[in-house]
């Protein structure tokens, strides 16, 4: 009788301790959950990068020259530097005299050297001798900027009677050239859009927007060497031919691809 009535209550406590412990293992695994929820990664949209084409385009115009630039030297040898001095500056003198004389304004003469060098004895005969210093040469330059295309013939031919015995070369630009480089950019720009729509085409997509341009150009005279002692035979104006001058402009395009 009593050994029963104390076996109730023991089945009765561990019932109880049984779910309790239900209990608890399941409150656990909830909080779990929810504490490792914000560390699983959310899935990432992928952005696609867009198809692009790059293509080079060139545009060329050809213009007639209205600028000559001449270089032009005064070379003068003597037995000592001062004399040399003393000659060349009065060469150079005579020449700018002139140049200035014959219609070309002050901002477009611009000396471009000047030095002075010992001249040695020739050793041909006897090269172990030693050197020996026999005289000096002076040498001073100017550059002539030449507005007046129809003057640039006589003006060579000025600067050589003056007492110029140098004369480097010729270049001829044209004026403005930056402005005029407007048309051969949009030709550049035209060259590259139909390079572009022909490869896309080709390829059975098409372009889409601009997404770069970028440029590249030159401008590149064409120097024409004269010798002095000619254009001092010479009874007339030295004969000038300025011929044309190529503008020429780069563009790279990068376009996006509409598939």
């Amino acid at each position: 009788m009593f050994s029963k009535s104390l076996s109730r209550p023991s089945q009765t406590c561990r019932n109880e301790g049984g779910t309790s412990a239900r209990k608890a293992a399941s409150t656990f695994l909830i909080a779990a959950l929810v504490a490792l929820a914000p560390l699983v990664p959310a899935q990432a949209d992928e952005s696609k990068t867009p198809a692009t084409i790059t293509i080079s385009g060139q545009g060329k115009i050809s213009l007639a020259p209205d600028m000559g630039v001449v270089t032009t030297r005064v070379v003068t040898p003597a037995k000592s530097a001062p004399e040399a001095l003393s000659s060349n500056t009065q060469a150079m003198n005579e020449v700018i005299s002139k140049i200035k004389e014959a219609g070309i304004a002050a901002k477009d003469i611009q000396t471009s050297g000047f030095s002075i060098h010992p001249r040695y004895a020739d050793r041909r005969d006897d090269p172990n001798q030693p050197l020996k210093i026999v005289g000096y040469e002076v040498s001073s330059g100017v550059t002539i900027q030449v507005r007046d295309l129809d003057k640039l013939g006589a003006i060579l031919d000025t600067v050589v009677r003056s007492g110029a015995n140098e004369v480097g070369g010729i270049s001829f630009q044209v004026s403005d050239a930056d402005k005029k480089m407007d048309a051969a950019r949009k030709a550049a720009v035209e060259n590259a859009r139909t390079k572009a729509a022909l490869y896309a085409e080709a390829a059975g997509v098409s372009l889409g927007r601009v997404l770069s341009i970028s440029e590249s150009g030159a401008i590149a005279p064409r120097p024409y060497a004269m010798r002095a002692d000619k254009m001092m035979m010479a009874e007339a104006a030295v004969p000038i031919e300025a011929g044309q001058e190529t503008l020429s402009a780069n563009v790279t395009i990068v376009w996006e691809l509409d598939q």
